[in-house]
């Protein structure tokens, strides 16, 4: 499985880029795969074909109508492990004794 952590903008919008990042939003939403979202990025996690779908998606749509489009992507691709978008906080949380905010 694998979990992505991605962050996606127009460079030629202007300092607001709220809208295009929903936009991108939307895709994560209604792809169906388990997800975070973070104030500087998403974390996504699937198969990995399936998670760089939705990225290209993603950047698809923000390419329609842009000149030029960034993408950060951090990925940790990891056999047969499932559910780490939580377990990898949950393992901290368990090392430290207490909650974290999250």
């Amino acid at each position: 499985m694998l979990l992505a952590e991605f962050s996606i903008w127009p460079m030629d919008k202007g300092v607001s880029v709220g809208p295009y990042v929903a936009r991108a939003l939307d895709i994560v939403d209604r792809s169906g795969l388990a997800y975070r979202v973070g104030p500087l990025g998403t974390c996504v996690e699937g198969e990995y074909d399936q998670v760089m779908s939705v990225i290209k998606q993603c950047h698809d749509a923000l390419a329609a109508d842009s000149s030029r489009v960034m993408c950060t992507i951090k990925m940790d691709w990891r056999r047969g492990r499932s559910g780490r978008i939580d377990g990898k906080v949950d393992s901290v949380e368990a090392s430290l004794g207490r909650k974290l905010c999250r």
